[in-house]
């Protein structure tokens, strides 16, 4: 049997409460619907994992592996870097994630999964780490679980591109702020998700987040920064140091993801394919909803045209 159609690959834990690394597969279209099971199986249960030596693989066939776990789709604002869906992640191109996030969340059915693999890696740094956001719900102290049930958060594209990229040259900023808000996204999320495929319930933050709903700025962000606070915990996370080659594959609806901006001038290239989500819904069985815009010119990430913001 070859590594194309072996349907045990080889999962091992890397992490206390996230984490593992999978081997004896070579990922691609052609893998049989057993060894995917297995894949999605430790996806679900580990939130993130790990595939070494995937040099073989091009844009076609990332996106022909991401067909496998569901309906990739490309990103709502940023155009594709080779394929039709796949998503460049270059360094030179300013675009250094270093803040946790959750990716897409300014829309309402954001990315299922995100699949990462590495092109050109810098000699040193440029690793990136991941958080449970479903462990770091369970941890939390009742009363705080409690508090966090029942509020709903406001996120949005359009934030402060100069607090993250204080060094940029402003014309820089102006490119990259005309790009990824080129459509202005606000989408009203529960603050704590219920997974579809696991039933657990995680935290829905990051980077993307305004506000939460109903409260003052200074309280909305205190809120913020505690529930944040525990996804960021030490124990809650795993850190990948990359090679080129490499692949890695993330829950994107219970984890967030910090790209570290550490390895100076060297290039960082690495392609994302995604693969579209459903709409989450809080423990009070109340959907995420668009705020804006009131109609959207493309279909993309389960916003139908035309939908309403009510």
């Amino acid at each position: 049997m070859t590594t194309a159609t072996r349907t045990q690959p080889l999962v091992t834990r890397i992490g206390g409460r996230i984490g593992a690394e999978i081997g004896g597969v070579r990922l691609g279209g052609e893998l049989q619907p057993e060894a995917v099971a297995e894949i999605r199986a430790a996806l679900l249960a580990h939130k993130v994992v790990f595939f070494r030596d995937q040099d073989h693989l091009d844009e076609a066939g990332h996106e022909a592996f991401a067909q496998l776990l569901g309906t990739p789709v490309a990103h709502p604002t940023v155009p594709s870097a080779d394929g039709r869906y796949a998503l460049g992640i270059d360094s030179h191109h300013g675009a250094r994630a270093n803040q946790w996030h959750t990716d897409v969340t300014f829309v309402p059915a954001y990315p299922a999964f995100s699949i990462l693999r590495a092109v050109t890696i810098p000699p040193y740094g440029g690793n990136t780490l991941w958080a449970n956001t479903a462990a770091a719900y369970a941890h939390l102290p009742e009363p705080l679980r409690a508090l966090a049930d029942g509020l709903r958060a406001v996120h949005t594209n359009e934030y402060d591109y100069a607090a993250l990229k204080p060094d940029a040259l402003p014309e820089a900023l102006a490119q990259y702020r005309e790009v990824f808000t080129s459509t202005k996204f606000r989408t009203e999320h529960p603050v704590v998700r219920v997974h579809p495929e696991t039933g657990e319930r995680s935290l829905l933050l990051g980077n993307f987040v305004q506000r939460i709903e109903g409260l003052t700025g200074q309280d909305s962000r205190a809120l913020v920064d505690l529930f944040q606070s525990h996804i960021e915990r030490p124990e809650n996370t795993v850190r990948w140091q990359w090679r080129a080659g490499d692949v890695a594959i993330w829950d994107n609806r219970a984890t967030q993801h910090y790209g570290v901006d550490d390895s100076d001038d060297h290039e960082r290239t690495l392609r994302r394919v995604t693969v579209d989500g459903d709409v989450p819904v809080g423990p009070d069985g109340v959907p995420s909803r668009l705020i804006s815009p009131e109609t959207v010119p493309d279909p993309s990430f389960g916003i139908p045209s035309g939908a309403s913001t009510a």
